[in-house]
């Protein structure tokens, strides 16, 4: 298993893509902390391309890797080697590898610039959203032989954990602004890695004050330690529930 772990990781460090997505993300931030003198200016727009442009390139990428090693996977499946392994094995090798590249785009400049705990929050909270679409992007890819349906479905989860899920929410508000809601939005923001992730760094940076009274709620529970351990668990989750429904699938998938 450590042989297709390392196997794969050396197969994804060397992708052209996966360099530029380096590269990329570390101008950005880079740029983003020069061009502005005060570093919390820097975070808010860092913010966004965590939230935003993370999950899109995990999600992509992971879908479209697991298409393109179809035949390598059968390849390993006609030896003795274990499906769960094998579907592990891919897992941990797209997840080290997008974390690795999340953290040399936007982990140094990020420990140069801003090495505090806000800053060290925002490390864990892109690593955890890497990850998270990775897992997110295999299940995508384990429930059709077909390539473009597969990455359109993984592309529509992820517009709908970004921009969908907000509508819906601002929906349900509205329509019952009536009655007190603010504590039932932190139960189904658990239903959201990236809303998750947002709250916590922005508590972080200490702007719930912008949020208005709901910010104050999520300020009053997620400033807790109670609060940022369940949060935590609430991500670790995100990761392990649909990387648990992937290889159920997969594992019972005609080949």
């Amino acid at each position: 298993m450590n042989k297709l772990i390392k196997y794969v990781i050396i197969d994804i460090l060397r992708n052209k893509i996966v360099l530029a997505y380096t590269i990329i993300l570390s101008i950005i931030s880079f740029s983003v902390f020069s061009l502005e003198d005060n570093t919390a200016k820097g975070l808010l727009s860092l913010l966004n391309l965590i939230l935003f442009i993370v999950p899109l390139v995990s999600i992509i990428f992971s879908t479209i890797y697991c298409y393109n090693s179809s035949e390598f996977i059968e390849l390993l499946l006609s030896q003795p080697i274990q499906r769960k392994q094998i579907w592990l094995s891919l897992f941990a090798g797209l997840a080290v590898s997008l974390s690795l590249a999340f953290l040399l785009g936007v982990g140094i400049p990020l420990l140069c610039f801003e090495p505090t705990p806000t800053g060290l929050m925002m490390i864990i909270a892109g690593c955890l959203l890497s990850i998270i679409f990775v897992a997110i992007a295999l299940f995508a890819s384990v429930l059709t032989r077909d390539k473009a349906k597969g990455i359109g479905f993984a592309i529509l989860l992820w517009l709908y954990f970004t921009l969908i899920f907000d509508g819906l929410i601002l929906f349900l508000l509205f329509q019952f602004a009536d009655y007190p809601l603010e504590k039932i939005m932190i139960i189904i923001s658990g239903f959201n890695p990236v809303d998750l992730s947002r709250i916590i760094i922005l508590l972080q940076l200490d702007v719930s004050a912008l949020m208005g009274y709901t910010g104050a709620v999520f300020k009053d529970f997620f400033g807790t330690n109670l609060g940022f351990f369940v949060a935590l668990s609430a991500l670790v989750i995100w990761v392990l529930v649909p990387l648990q429904l992937s290889l159920y699938v997969f594992k019972r998938k005609d080949l």
